[in-house]
């Protein structure tokens, strides 16, 4: 896409946000505001209104959820400003990046939570970030996504971004919903909620889902399989309210790599899983010992998240609040990674001519293009448990909030990365016989296994005040002291010899201040200052344990700046956000093994994040990102941009609600442009930019019945969200999913 291209595309989706915003002011500005509240960014979680808020936070609801019809969870956020996500290997593993934060991979600056704890403390482990141990269901009833702020000082300190999903609770009366859901790739899953009240002030929610589907890159068998049950139960008390959910999830499905371009017959559509390569025997350890393994059991979450909160109204103008939650389970990976270029048999057989497959005996021919896949294999058992305990008080004009967060974290790891071995590149392809590397237990390429056990401890105090020196005038600080402990080990080569231990205590404080001025009863500004830190967790010492034993702390310090003008009313909500941030002391790794790169990244930018709803039933949502991002400091790569950071992003959701031969129907779609970025550090690898649309049509035909048709990529374009993390310069590539489409018909009452 040319930089003319991306400013037109860019021009017209600010001219839509500004122009509507200005009809809206003229016409309606008369009219009472909507409240809208929001828990994030606040002490206690207790609700305050967002034209209140002096920081940017976007809401999506359970009816825009819907419309978007996320894939996976990290698919949903997608809507929301100064977030680029990378969620086209599947259920789980997706790569999050934000406002220019920079990293290679996963979600380092993503915290994921649920009721206001997070739902695993440690944003990112190799092959595990948050949004891998959490599925959306009809069990949701918001979603809230808090970019910079007062994040560092808060809950687990995270400096980037924090999403709280929120479940739904029970009332008065008992409302409940039925839907099946079915696709072009054969999709079959139900959900059910049902909620309402056991006894006076006692209210309870129940659902979840069951499904199964070859994937939306067809294995060739039931590659994704999964099903999730959520418990919420409310007691409201003359002063205050007790809740209390659990959520058991089994779900799994196939992890979807990058896969050679331009090669004939390899898209979107394809996945190297199939029935001829799903089962096979790996060799570990210095005796070469055999385990038979299943790649098809992909990526997962089998475990489950619990917790609960209290919240009490006490005397004096004082309140408490107290937030847990608990995770334990098996989050393990599977899949066929690519090693290196495609290649032919010709190349590489043993008689210089001709292989034969493994599993068919079928002999191929010099020509037929193979490639080496690894077979890995990342058993990994974690939990955690956290608690938010804070206290509230009013005096005056001013109120403070005085808290002790506190979290354990563990994980027991399990590995065998590299087992490569040349299969034949087409959908499901077999490994080959007739190459000698193919039947050595070494494979062909590099093995690194690993068994691990690490846990974390930490401890952090915090206060917040804000003062309120008019009715349209507040000034809020915050200051965090945390410490946080590490013990962890590895066994490398699974040979019963520690090779790396780690006993780690450091402690940092972190703090926020910002001013919020409100204009009148529905516009205002804010301005805000932060700095925070992401502490290492356990592959962090692993990945850098050089650098750690040369007396680095492998801590991340992360300086905002935000100005902000925000505009919420009937019909319209608007955030426009400029953005300054510097992270200093980011590592990053490209394999497991190899040195890393101590970086220093800087990035400057505007995030806009625009809903206008109309009378005559058309509505609009726009969330547009613009940044420039720079590494400032590093050994080799000063001065190039960060690695998979598009410079502009464009995200417009037009609606129109309409009547159709007595039917209540709503027409909508999505249309996503995305900006040219570099596949790697060197800014060697170009990754083109690509458009999307997405469309979709809601019909009621009768009361409580909804039917549903939503076809995701319908032009079925071919863009790329990551080149071969492991290899820059291999030309491998993950393409964004291919067109689907879906269709459901639910019953609510």
């Amino acid at each position: 896409m040319t930089f003319n291209k991306a400013k037109s595309t860019l021009a017209c989706a600010i001219t839509l946000a500004l122009s509507s915003h200005a009809t809206f002011a003229q016409e309606q500005a008369q009219e009472t505001k909507v409240e809208r509240i929001v828990v994030s960014g606040t002490p206690t979680g207790v609700g305050i209104r967002k034209i209140d808020a002096g920081y940017a936070v976007t809401n999506i609801d359970s009816q825009q959820i819907i419309k978007l019809s996320p894939k996976s969870t990290a698919d949903l956020f997608k809507a929301v400003p100064g977030v680029w996500v990378e969620s086209s290997g599947g259920e789980s593993g997706a790569n999050v990046f934000v406002r220019g934060f920079p990293g290679g991979g996963d979600a380092p600056f993503l915290t994921l939570s649920i009721e206001g704890s997070p739902v695993y403390p440690a944003p990112t482990l190799s092959f595990l970030e948050n949004s891998s141990l959490f599925r959306i269901d009809e069990t949701i009833e918001t979603m809230e996504a808090l970019r910079g702020g007062p994040n560092p000082v808060l809950s687990n300190g995270q400096p980037g971004l924090t999403t709280n999903f929120r479940l739904k609770r029970g009332g008065e009366d008992t409302e409940g919903l039925f839907k099946y859901t079915t696709s072009d790739y054969d999709l079959q899953r139900v959900d059910a909620v049902i909620s309402g009240e056991i006894t006076d002030d006692l209210y309870f929610m129940v659902g979840g889902y069951v499904k199964s589907s070859p994937g939306i890159r067809d294995a060739g068998f039931t590659s994704e399989k999964g099903s999730q049950f959520t418990i919420n139960i409310t007691k409201d008390l003359d002063n205050g309210e007790l809740n209390f959910y659990t959520r058991q999830t089994d779900d799994h499905g196939a992890w979807y790599l990058p896969t050679p371009l331009n090669i004939e017959g390899i898209d979107a559509e394809y996945t190297q899983l199939g029935t001829l390569n799903r089962q096979a025997t790996i060799f570990t350890g210095p005796d070469a010992q055999a385990h038979d393994i299943d790649l098809g059991d992909g990526r997962g979450w089998d475990g489950h998240v619990t917790g609960g909160s209290i919240k009490l109204e006490l005397d004096n103008g004082w309140q408490f609040s107290d937030r847990f939650n608990i995770t334990k389970g098996d989050a393990n990976t599977y899949g066929l990674v690519p090693s290196g270029s495609a290649t032919t048999v010709g190349a590489v057989a043993d008689n210089g001519q001709t292989a034969f497959g493994a599993v068919t005996n079928t002999e191929y021919a010099s020509d037929t293009p193979i490639q080496q896949l690894g077979r890995w294999v990342v058993l990994k058992e974690i939990s955690s448990f956290t608690n938010d305990l804070a206290f509230s008080k009013q005096f005056d004009n001013l109120s403070a909030t005085f808290g002790y967060y506190t979290a354990s974290t563990s994980a027991n790891d399990w590995w065998s990365l590299g087992n490569t071995a040349y299969h034949v590149l087409e959908a499901g392809g077999e490994s080959l016989t007739g190459i000698e590397c193919n039947q050595s237990t070494d494979g062909c390429d590099f093995n690194y296994d690993i068994s691990s056990t690490g846990d974390a401890r930490t401890n952090a105090f915090y206060v917040t005040a804000q003062y309120k020196f008019a009715d349209d005038f507040t000034l809020d600080a915050g200051v965090r002291h945390e410490s946080h402990e590490v013990e962890y080990s590895v066994d490398e080569d699974l040979d019963g010899i520690i090779t790396k231990t780690v006993n780690y205590d450091e402690s940092k404080t972190s703090w926020t201040t910002g001013i919020n001025y409100s204009i009148n009863d529905y516009m205002g500004v804010f301005a805000r200052v932060n700095r925070g830190y992401k502490m290492p967790y356990f592959d962090d010492f692993r990945d850098n344990f050089s650098a750690y034993e040369g007396g680095e702390k492998l801590i991340k310090e992360v300086t905002q700046g935000e100005f902000g003008y925000k505009l919420i009313s009937d019909s319209t909500d608007f955030y426009a956000t400029l953005f300054v941030n510097e992270v200093k002391g980011d590592t990053f790794v490209r394999r497991p093994g190899v040195p890393a790169e101590i970086l220093t990244n800087e990035a400057y930018g505007v995030e806009l994040d625009y809903n206008f709803n109309h009378q005559s039933g058309f509505s609009v949502n726009l969330n547009t990102t613009l940044q420039e991002t720079e590494i400032t400091q590093s050994p080799t790569n000063e001065g190039n941009e960060s690695q998979r950071q598009p410079k502009w992003q464009v995200r417009i959701t037009p609606s129109y609600d309409f009547e159709l031969q007595g039917m209540y129907a709503t027409l909508y779609g999505t249309l996503s442009a995305v900006d040219d970025r570099f596949g790697n550090n060197e800014n060697t690898v170009t990754l083109d930019g690509y458009e999307k649309v997405d469309l979709g049509l809601i019909l009621e035909p009768m009361e409580g019945i909804k039917l549903q048709l939503a076809i995701d990529n319908l032009t079925d374009e071919q863009g790329i969200t990551e080149g071969d993390p492991r290899n820059a310069d291999a030309p491998n590539g993950r393409y964004i999913m291919p067109r689907t489409t879906r269709f459901s018909v639910s019953y609510a009452f």
